[in-house]
């Protein structure tokens, strides 16, 4: 619909041009917004004040030369000029009638977007070393970049999710070093065990489980073959664990990429050395650093140390070159808050590479603080360490986890009430909005049960002009605006943004429902309404699916 008020914008503009009533047809970009009060209309403009320069007049002439030239035929009702210059559109009811009959012919597809023109993209999230199980800020992540995905792909991108597997370097040689000590403190061994090692109490499952399928005599192993027995056995045990809870968590990847294939394929050191024939890698005091400080990062940063061993931006150099190698145009990571440092180097590689700033993209996903009734809480857990993703999905659930992770933007902190979650009334966000999906399947049962659809075809709407009620005109325009929410979503990579329209439409849907029967003994009028609140379903059921929440029929 703003695309349309702009149109008629410009078709005024030009007009008014032609007509010598405007000095030159040259325009800002139109913004059309939603006024916060009905009062306002539907939609207004502040075009007349932003162009004042150009057209060298006042703001409020501007405006009513513009309204002058405005048609006000099938789709605006009136159009007023307000305050300094601001152009506000009163629509016509008629205009919002079709939104029943796109949905309902549209179906799962409605809102859908073609903006992405089906360019590659790719979005890497979670990414957990395979050190330990996931806990619940990588919970916040995965829910995020799965949502990011999906939404990407609905409008029109074409979207390859993928994980990161650290299964190389220092980390995972200290995993093997841990599990290997436990090891020989379950065969007797007075072993001291360093605090630089893993502490949780899965490290002593995985000695138990490695000792079980290798014997005692396995004790007796060189001890360097021996670690790297560990780690490699506890990391695809921990690995297991993390793809496992990931689909429990409603979370599958396209592809699982492994660090460990870059340096086994040559990749690393190709990428340093294509990097050091440009000059842009080069050795001081016996490292190797990369010139990142020429690409805007506060410093050049070590690709390999002195001591020979690579760190891990060598790798992440190679891995993401190998992306652009498979034709994506973009790449969005999605990292923890604690990783914003790391952001400029990445920048700087992807741009020395060949690419541009904006073909890569960071989502940075702050922490989550977890509450019990509202005040703080750490739950125990069998680690004893931290909480983890199976921990919150088995207390709360799937779509609670998923629905509360995405409540709020990514950038900023999350309150996560584990009550709240479990809280079977409209104080649960999930449950607030899952109800509608119920409540309107119940509707249609009764209507179907009352003989009242038996004729009734749904593939359009009935007798729509019926629906004059503040609350359906309302619930109308919510349900028109859900492509435009869709395509915002995905401009900003922001999920949150399809939560906050499902609260909004489920909270306009409980207030026409608590004012207005659906069912009534007027026989047109509830067909009518029957159409509108299908179409509500359909469209909080593709709004949850942009989530990864699922839509119950009953509840």
């Amino acid at each position: 619909m703003k695309n349309e008020i702009k149109r008629i914008l410009l078709d005024a503009v030009r007009k008014a041009f032609e007509k010598g009533m405007l000095p030159s047809d040259k325009m800002p970009e139109i913004e059309i917004e939603e006024p916060r009060h009905l009062s306002q209309g539907d939609y207004a403009t502040n075009v007349a004040m932003v162009s004042a320069a150009v057209q060298k007049m006042p703001p409020r002439k501007i405006a009513e030369i513009l309204v002058a030239f405005i048609e006000t035929e099938r789709l605006i009702e009136t159009v007023e000029i307000a305050g300094p210059g601001f152009i506000n559109f009163f629509l016509s009811n008629d205009v919002w009638y079709p939104v029943v009959d796109r949905i309902l012919e549209q179906d799962k597809q409605y809102g859908a977007s073609d903006i992405g023109q089906n360019a590659k993209v790719q979005v890497e999230f979670v990414s957990a070393n395979p050190t330990g199980p996931l806990h619940v800020g990588h919970g916040r992540g995965a829910a995020v970049g799965d949502s990011v995905g999906n939404i990407l792909s609905f409008a029109g991108f074409d979207v390859q999710k993928e994980y990161y597997i650290n299964d190389s370097g220092r980390q995972i040689r200290t995993l093997g070093t841990s599990v290997w000590l436990r090891v020989l403190q379950q065969t007797g061994q007075d072993i001291a065990f360093p605090d630089t090692c893993y502490q949780g109490a899965y490290i002593n499952d995985l000695a138990a489980q490695i000792l079980e399928q290798e014997g005692y005599s396995f004790v007796q192993a060189d001890e360097a073959a021996a670690i790297d027995r560990c780690a490699m056995f506890a990391a695809k045990k921990i690995l297991d664990g993390i793809k496992e809870d990931l689909s429990s968590f409603g979370v599958t990847f396209d592809q699982w990429f492994s660090e460990q294939s870059l340096y086994d394929s040559g990749r690393v050191q190709k990428a340093i050395d294509a990097f050091t024939a440009r000059d842009l890698i080069y050795e001081h005091e016996g490292a190797l650093w990369f010139r990142t400080q020429d690409y805007g990062d506060e410093k050049n940063r070590v690709v390999v140390r002195n001591n020979g061993l690579t760190t891990y931006f060598a790798s992440d150099i190679a891995y993401h070159m190998e992306k652009y190698e498979r034709g994506f145009d973009r790449v969005i990571d999605v990292w923890g808050a604690d990783h914003h440092g790391y952001i400029k180097r990445m920048e700087a590689s992807v741009v020395a590479s060949g690419r541009t700033r904006d073909q890569f993209e960071v989502i940075l996903v702050q922490l989550v603080n977890l509450l019990r009734g509202g005040k703080p809480f750490q739950m125990s857990t069998r680690a004893g360490e931290f909480v983890t993703l199976k921990d919150i999905v088995d207390e709360v659930g799937k779509d609670a986890a998923r629905f509360m992770f995405l409540s709020r933007s990514y950038d900023s902190g999350l309150d996560f009430d584990l009550e709240l979650a479990k809280q079977k009334n409209a104080d649960n966000p999930v449950y607030y909005v899952q109800y509608v999906h119920a409540r309107i399947t119940g509707i249609l049962l009764k209507a179907k049960q009352e003989t009242l659809l038996r004729d009734i075809d749904f593939s359009r709407g009935e007798h729509l002009e019926l629906l004059t009620a503040a609350e359906e005109i309302n619930l109308l325009k919510l349900l028109a605006a859900f492509k435009e929410t869709v395509e915002k979503s995905a401009t900003t990579l922001h999920p949150h943004v399809i939560f906050t329209y499902l609260m909004s439409l489920a909270s306009a849907f409980h207030g026409y429902y608590n004012k207005h029967k659906v069912i009534t003994e007027e026989k047109d009028l509830t067909r009518a309404r029957l159409s509108l609140v299908l179409g509500v379903k359909k469209v909080i059921r593709n709004g949850l699916m942009l989530l990864g929440v699922s839509a119950p029929e009953r509840m």
